[in-house]
Formats: structure tokens, C-alpha cells, sequence
């Protein structure tokens, strides 16, 4: 019997874990069970900023899969943002060690090209890390945008977003609208080559993003949303798809290497 693909996922950090209140790793469980639901094994990545160590683990694994958390530091895109939008950013409590960490196993994933399944502050960062922009702010800098900041409504559909027919994304969830939970207040502002956003909402924030056509080829599977479909598995085939089709390259990937 084929052994499952293996697929590293990225935590979060928190300040007091359970164990004598030490800094922690933190990860919700329904990325886990995505992912076991979709046919692969979940391994969870090393909190360490070390290359080696990263790159050890990303070439253990199958695919990679970024996960949600605290939001991004803006030195990282935007030195000269307003104090006043500033203080709005809710940074991880370790001192940019999730960054940095985040950071490497990207230039990891596309070093040694291996699929890579991006959620929320995981499509966020997949921008920055090719040079990109974000919206540090929806309320404040596109103050005409919908809410996205729906933290109280999770698991439910909140907006739609129009694909890109298609696109990766079209043949995997079949829609040309797809519904979806909001629970962010952070958005990219523009996909950085080599990207291209196949969704949006009704306001124009980017919400999934894949390589353009002609570097698809570059990588076995990319993709990126500001949504959170492990949250959304229950609601609809559509949702669980994005996983199943990731889990699969994964899959394809490990047969292709032995």
C-alpha cells in the first residue's frame, strides 16, 4: 500500500503554551484534519529560523501548506507606513521569528520546487516574499471595500468571490462563484510577479492567487487564498477539493521522485 504524501505545515506562535506558560507553537486542528481527510499525513514544521534545519525539512516532505495567524511585519513590505496604520498590525509574539521562519521555507518550496497550499496570512506572506504589498488595513486604506473582518462568523459564508475561468482554481472548485468566510483585515494589494489573482471579491481584494499561465510549469502546484476553506469543508464538495487536489500533487509529486 502507497504510504500517504507527507505534508509540513506551518504554526503560530503563542506567548504562554500549556506547559509552564513557555512561548509555544499553535496550530488549529482543522488543518490537520483537512489534510488527513484529503489523504496526507501532517507533519508539523520545525519553529526554528535555521536554513538547514528548513530546507532538511522541506525536502522530507511532499508539499508544504502556510498556514493563518497574526499578521505580517510591515518592514517586511512597507517601511513608510503610517504610524496610524501601524498600530493596527498585530504581530506574532516572537520576535519575527514566524517571519523569518515562513520566509525561508518559501524560498525553500520554490528552490527545490515542491507544492505549496497558502491560507490566509500563508497567501499574504507568499506575496511579500516575492517583493509584493499588502493593505496593512482594509478599513483604513480602502475604506470603500466590504467587511472582511467577519472573527465572529468563522465557519460561515460571508461574501462570494468571482473566479477566473480557467484558472487552477476554477477546475479545482468547478464555480465561477464560490462563497466565503472573512476574517481578515489584511489583504494583498497587487500580486507580485510571478502571480495572478484567479478571485476576487466584489470590491477588487485578491482573494486566490497562483502562478501566471506560462510559469505554471515551474511549479507541480501553487496556490493562495485570503479565505479559509478548512474551515468550510462541511459546507459544500467545492471546499474539500482544495485540499484533495493539493494532497494529490503532493502525492504525484513523492511517486515522480522514487
Amino acid at each position: 500500500m502507497a504510504r500517504p504524501p507527507l505534508i509540513l505545515i506551518s504554526p503560530s506562535f503563542e506567548k504562554r503554551g500549556a506547559e509552564f506558560s513557555d512561548l509555544s507553537i499553535s496550530l488549529s486542528l482543522r488543518y490537520e484534519q483537512a489534510i488527513l481527510a484529503a489523504g496526507g499525513l501532517p507533519l508539523i514544521a520545525p519553529a526554528t529560523t535555521d536554513r538547514v534545519s528548513l530546507a532538511e525539512s522541506v525536502r522530507r516532505t511532499d508539499g508544504v501548506l502556510l498556514t493563518g495567524g497574526d499578521d505580517i511585519n510591515p518592514d517586511l513590505y512597507d517601511e513608510s507606513l503610517p504610524a496610524a496604520i501601524r498600530k493596527t498590525v498585530n504581530q506574532t509574539p516572537d520576535g519575527g521569528r514566524r517571519d523569518a521562519m515562513e520566509l525561508t521555507l518559501i524560498a525553500e518550496i520554490f528552490r527545490q520546487q515542491k507544492p505549496v497550499l497558502a491560507i490566509c496570512r500563508g497567501h499574504q506572506l507568499l506575496n511579500v516574499a516575492v517583493g509584493g504589498k499588502l493593505i496593512s488595513d482594509i478599513r483604513l486604506q480602502r475604506p470603500d471595500a466590504l467587511n472582511h473582518r467577519h472573527t465572529d462568523k468563522p465557519f460561515n459564508l460571508v461574501h462570494s468571490v468571482t473566479v477566473t475561468p480557467g484558472s487552477l482554481f476554477a477546475r479545482i472548485c468547478g464555480k465561477q462563484r464560490l462563497g466565503v468566510n472573512s476574517t481578515h483585515h489584511q489583504a494583498i494589494a497587487q500580486p507580485a510577479d510571478p502571480f495572478v489573482a484567479t478571485a476576487c471579491s466584489s470590491d477588487g481584494l485578491v482573494e486566490a492567487m497562483e502562478l501566471r499561465p506560462e510559469m505554471a510549469e515551474s511549479m507541480p502546484f501553487l496556490l493562495s487564498v485570503q479565505f479559509h476553506p478548512e474551515r468550510l469543508v462541511q459546507k459544500g464538495e467545492c471546499y474539500r477539493a482544495i485540499f484533495k487536489a493539493f494532497v494529490m500533487a503532493c502525492k504525484k509529486h513523492a511517486a515522480a521522485r522514487i
